[in-house]
């Protein structure tokens, strides 16, 4: 190795040597208070509420009320099956498949909500029935009930309320049918079935001509002027009396707003013909005096 390098080398180490080094210490990073005492200051944050938990909670207004259209179904249900004997509490949760629930809806199932529902007849023994719109029990009583309508004329019964309140509803409807006494009319407003007693006394055979003739003439979208109208270009004026008389309304009179004017009335007109006047004998007493 070359001499001259080594020299260089060496005096380089030296140079090293002799200058002065100083060396920077670490500075501690202090924690920051602040941020741990904002840390602390933070109250805990309350955990989310599921959806689905809270639904289905035992607190919750919507459960509730969920077991309790269920009960009022089933309870419906096996009535329209014929099964009238009343049932307890448990034994209606039983059945439904509910025993699962809570003491708090249960309490209120047994002192506010069946007791204050108008579907659900409560018992003086704890004891729950159906409520239907009307008594039935069989085809007796649903002709005894349109009878009494038509005896009232209080018109139909609904579809609805008889199939709610009957058991075995269509069964009994097809034999009365058969035996025809009653008929089944439905409404055109609302599309809704009424059933009549088919009183064979009081009716009259109509031929089936005029029947198709009647049901052919269609008057839904007219109304009495119409009609009126009608009838007389075809020259049958007979309808003209049949309907409600308008009465017009009395006019009444309005109060003048002229002064009446009262005549004084004159003294003893009614003796104008007997007075006398004593004018001139006053005047010739006065002169004498």
């Amino acid at each position: 190795m070359d001499p001259a390098l080594l020299r260089e080398r060496e005096l380089f180490k030296k140079r090293a040597l002799s200058t002065p080094t100083v060396e920077k210490k670490k500075v501690e990073s202090k924690p920051d208070v602040s941020r741990e005492e904002k840390k602390k200051a933070k109250p805990p944050s309350a955990p989310r509420l599921d959806i689905n938990t809270y639904k289905t909670s035992s607190g919750s207004s919507q459960y509730r009320f969920g077991v309790l259209a269920k009960i009022v179904k089933h309870m419906k249900t096996r009535h329209q099956d014929g099964e009238t004997h009343a049932l307890t509490l448990d034994e209606i949760l039983d059945e439904t498949n509910q025993l699962d629930i809570g003491s708090k809806v249960k309490h209120w199932l047994q002192t506010e909500a069946l007791v204050d529902n108008p579907k659900i007849e409560a018992l003086p023994d704890n004891k729950f029935l159906f409520k239907s719109t009307y008594k039935l029990k069989d085809k007796k009583s649903l002709l005894k009930l349109l009878r009494q309508h038509d005896l009232k004329s209080l018109g139909g019964v609904l579809m609805d309320d008889v199939q709610e309140s009957l058991p075995h509803c269509e069964k009994v409807l097809k034999s009365l049918l058969n035996q025809n006494e009653i008929v089944i009319v439905q409404r055109t407003v609302d599309k809704k079935k009424i059933l009549f007693y088919n009183n064979q006394r009081t009716g009259s055979l109509i031929d089936e001509e005029y029947q198709k003739l009647w049901r052919s003439v269609a008057v839904d979208a007219m109304d009495d002027a119409k009609i009126e109208e009608y009838l007389e270009k075809q020259g049958i004026t007979s309808m003209q009396d049949n309907g409600p008389k308008k009465v017009a309304p009395l006019k009444r009179k309005k109060p003048s707003s002229r002064k009446k004017v009262f005549k004084k009335p004159r003294d003893n007109e009614h003796l104008a013909d007997v007075l006398e006047t004593y004018e001139d004998n006053t005047l010739t007493q006065k002169n004498n005096i």
